[in-house]
C-alpha cells in the first residue's frame, strides 16, 4: 500500500458522511435510542459494499471500464428520476408538531438506506482492490 492511498483512506474515513449526519440528527431529535438504532442501520448499510468486495464486483468494476459505466449511468437515471419526481411534487412541505415517532425499524432502516449512498463506495470498490496485493 501506498502513502497517497493511506492518507486517502485516512481522510475518507475521518470525514463525517450522511450516515454520520443521520445517526446524530436522529440522536438529538428523538434521543439516544433513536440514534443508537439509526448507528446500528448505517452499519448494516456497510454489508451491500462489503458483498461486492468479497464477490469480486470491486475487481470487475476495477478492471471492466465498461462496467464502471454502465453502474455510473444507472446511477445517473436514477438521480435524474429523483431530480423529475421532486420537481413534478406539487405538496408543500410541511413539519407537523405533532408528527408521531418513527418505528424503530423506520430508524434503522433509514440508517440502512443512506449509508450504501455514500461517496465513499468509489474509494472501497475501485482503490481498494488496486492497493491489496496477493502475497
Amino acid at each position: 500500500m501506498t502513502v497517497a492511498f493511506l492518507l486517502t483512506s485516512l481522510v475518507v474515513v475521518a470525514t463525517p458522511g450522511t450516515g454520520a449526519l443521520y445517526t446524530l440528527a436522529a440522536g438529538l431529535t428523538r434521543g439516544g435510542r433513536a440514534g443508537l438504532l439509526a448507528a446500528a442501520g448505517c452499519t448494516l448499510g456497510v454489508a451491500p459494499h462489503l458483498a461486492a468486495a468479497v464477490t469480486g464486483l470491486a475487481a470487475l468494476l476495477h478492471s471492466s471500464a465498461a462496467a464502471f459505466q454502465v453502474l455510473k449511468y444507472v446511477g445517473v437515471a436514477y438521480l435524474l428520476y429523483l431530480a423529475w419526481a421532486t420537481w413534478r411534487d406539487r405538496s408543500g412541505f410541511t413539519v407537523s408538531a405533532a408528527e408521531p415517532a418513527p418505528s424503530p425499524a423506520r430508524v434503522v432502516g433509514g440508517g440502512g438506506a443512506v449509508e450504501p449512498a455514500q461517496p465513499e463506495v468509489d474509494h472501497l470498490l475501485r482503490r481498494v482492490p488496486a492497493a491489496v496485493r496477493p502475497t
